[in-house]
């Protein structure tokens, strides 16, 4: 386990664009876990990682956005992000942004080193535990492709919802295939998108779980409109959302009250 710089370290919230915008509940179940974990969190003037510039192949925009996420974090002990494709864009994209740049390039190789998605961070860095919670459910969890290739995060969410004693983890056939969402992909390819989603939920309706679990909003925003496209009573949360007990605002796709 890595040693934190000090008692409480300090954590700089990437919140991404889809939760600020579409579930801002992510952000603050984010928060409640890295405070029970023993951090001191802030979270500085944001706007986006730059993913989706940077996969339609506009680098310059990309890079003016990273410049910009390399400034306002830079100072704190870790950045985690409660997104394993944003976390993989800051730990993986940005340092090859940047090598031609030697102004930015170790700049962003240093803030690479210090950036986590959230459930790894609470997992292997700080070993922390889910206390006690209220929650008596049946879950089954999809691996993110971007959390789950890039960031190598497999064991991790899955090590913070056995944890929680009134839970019920029933894994998926097909748990580390791609849902079809991948950012622009599910744009271009509607049609292969729609069938690959299909057949995620076709998997995930065969374990009878109450809640399908992720890490990736733009995952879990693919899935929850096919499953109600096809009137599943099956809930959808990100991850953080159930950990820490923060479910009350309804299900992702649904108004809290809705049916």
């Amino acid at each position: 386990m890595n040693q934190p710089s000090s008692p409480r370290p300090s954590v700089g919230l990437l919140v991404t664009c889809l939760v600020d915008l579409l579930r801002p509940n992510i952000g603050f179940a984010a928060m409640k876990l890295l405070h029970e974990a023993g951090c001191d969190i802030e979270v500085p003037s944001q706007t986006c990682c730059g993913q989706p510039s940077y996969n339609s192949g506009d680098l310059e925009t990309t890079k003016n956005i990273a410049r910009q996420v390399i400034d306002q974090f830079e100072f704190f002990d870790y950045v985690v992000v409660p997104s394993g494709s944003c976390a993989g864009m800051l730990i993986k994209h940005y340092p090859k942004l940047f090598e031609a740049e030697p102004k930015y390039r170790n700049r962003a190789i240093e803030l690479a080193s210090r950036t986590r998605e959230l459930v790894s961070f609470l997992v292997d860095d700080i070993g922390y535990r889910v206390p006690a919670r209220r929650l008596n459910v049946r879950v089954t969890y999809h691996d993110s492709c971007a959390g789950l290739r890039e960031l190598g995060i497999k064991g991790e969410p899955r090590s913070l919802l056995e944890s929680i004693e009134t839970l019920e983890l029933t894994e998926m056939s097909d748990s580390e295939v791609c849902c079809g969402f991948g950012g622009t992909f599910c744009v271009k390819y509607g049609d292969i998108s729609a069938r690959m989603v299909s057949e995620k939920i076709a998997s995930i309706e065969a374990t009878s779980a109450d809640f399908v679990l992720g890490g990736d909003l733009g995952c879990l925003l693919n899935i929850a409109g096919c499953l109600s496209r096809v009137g599943s009573k099956i809930a959808v949360y990100h991850v953080a959302e159930v950990a820490s007990d923060m479910i009350a605002s309804g299900p992702i796709g649904k108004d809290a009250g809705s049916t």
